[in-house]
């Protein structure tokens, strides 16, 4: 009788696909992404991916070019001492105020800055002197210590060059540093609770995703219910039924996303009111194309456990690789390009946009053209799978 059951189940097994999914495919896609993430994929943990940091030499000594110069050797970090196109001329060099901008603007998660008396200071290693700057952006935390660490590296190889060290005799331990240096925030700096809204954002559109493929299987219900049937005889259209359920899946989402951005305003004093134009934009254009994703689920599976496996395993995988699970700063580069196939990244990255970096709204074309030509070939690809039901 035992051996009968288990046969049966088995069967069972073998016969439903959502259920293998669920059983295979799911922990096997989780298993190799963050294998690739926290194995030998590239990421910056494990010491293979560089670290974008400006370099502002205000000293402009022999001493102060020579460690510019180590750091630009130095395998581990990408040196850049010029702006970019974005913000000048080619050439220009580097300032201060530039260096903080591409800091507070994302394109780059720590600056360093060289004051004037810096190449005196290097390898003296004395308790006074003036010390290097480091500017960070704290929500990258392990970017601003590898650079504190591999300037260090620098800063002995640049006093080397120049003749040795000096001031070592009766040192602690503590001040035995080649170049003393100090880092400051130019983010969150004023927050009670800096990271919220960097968290609540890669939670609600994770959710909302999720949110979506459940709703949208009503459509697989109402096919097996014959109610379906009935709806497309009464005038309304297969295209009008779609696009009745994409308005309600959005209306949905955006209802979930700002219940959960008013609870972190009220609990954890996420700054919501400061930012509404930019929240009101993106949350619009993030449900759109949630909404849009949960019909392409719903059109393509045939039963609510084909769904369920479908959605499971997508979901899964692309929050996993967007960024809602696990930073994707801390990725490799060739990981955070392939992160972007999915809406959720582009979406994560325009809330963080929003309210870590306090950009303006025009800051955020890329990422609302991005999610809505997302949400347009969504709605194509939905409409074109719902075919099948018109020719039953």
């Amino acid at each position: 009788m035992i051996a009968l059951i288990v046969r049966n189940a088995w069967t069972q097994l073998r016969r439903d696909r959502a259920a293998q999914i669920l059983a295979f495919v799911v922990p096997i896609a989780f298993f190799s992404i963050f294998a690739v993430i926290f194995g030998g994929g590239g990421n910056r943990m494990n010491g293979t991916s560089r670290v974008a940091v400006a370099v502002v030499d205000e000293d402009r000594t022999e001493k102060s070019r020579a460690l510019v110069a180590a750091l630009e050797a130095d395998s581990g970090l990408h040196v850049l001492t010029v702006a970019s196109p974005r913000q000048g001329a080619p050439d220009t060099t580097l300032t201060r105020e530039s260096a903080e901008r591409m800091v507070k603007r994302g394109d780059l998660p720590a600056a360093l800055v060289l004051p004037p008396g810096t190449g005196a200071a290097i390898g003296s290693f004395g308790g006074g002197g003036v010390k290097a700057l480091i500017l960070n952006d704290p929500s990258d935390p392990v970017a601003a210590r590898m650079v504190g660490g591999l300037l260090q590296r620098a800063a002995l190889r640049a006093a080397a060059a120049g003749g040795g060290v000096t001031g070592m005799a009766g040192r602690d331990a503590d001040e035995m540093l080649p170049l003393r240096f100090e880092q400051r925030a130019v983010l969150g700096e004023k927050r009670e609770s800096p990271m919220v809204a960097f968290y609540a954002a890669g939670i609600a559109v994770m959710f909302i995703m999720f949110s979506a493929a459940s709703a949208g299987g009503a459509l697989i219900e109402e096919t097996e219910s014959g109610t379906l049937e009935r709806v497309l005889t009464s005038g309304l259209g297969m295209t009008g039924l779609l696009l009745g359920k994409w308005v309600y899946l959005m209306t949905l989402a955006c209802a979930q996303v700002t219940i959960m951005f008013v609870w972190g305003m009220l609990v954890f004093k996420l700054p919501l009111l400061q930012h509404l134009p930019g929240f009101i934009v993106m949350t619009v254009c993030t449900a759109a194309a949630a909404a849009a994703f949960g019909l392409v689920l719903a059109t393509l599976s045939r039963t609510r456990q084909q769904l369920s496996g479908l959605a499971n395993l997508l979901v899964l995988s692309l929050n996993a690789l967007g960024g809602s699970m696990f930073p994707r700063f801390l990725m490799s580069d060739t990981l955070q390009r392939m992160s972007l196939i999915g809406f959720n990244a582009w979406a994560l990255d325009g809330y963080i946009k929003v309210f870590w970096r306090e950009a303006p709204l025009s800051a955020l074309a890329p990422q609302v053209g991005a999610i809505l030509g997302f949400t347009v070939v969504f709605l194509l690809l939905a409409r074109r799978l719902a075919r099948r039901w018109e020719a039953a």
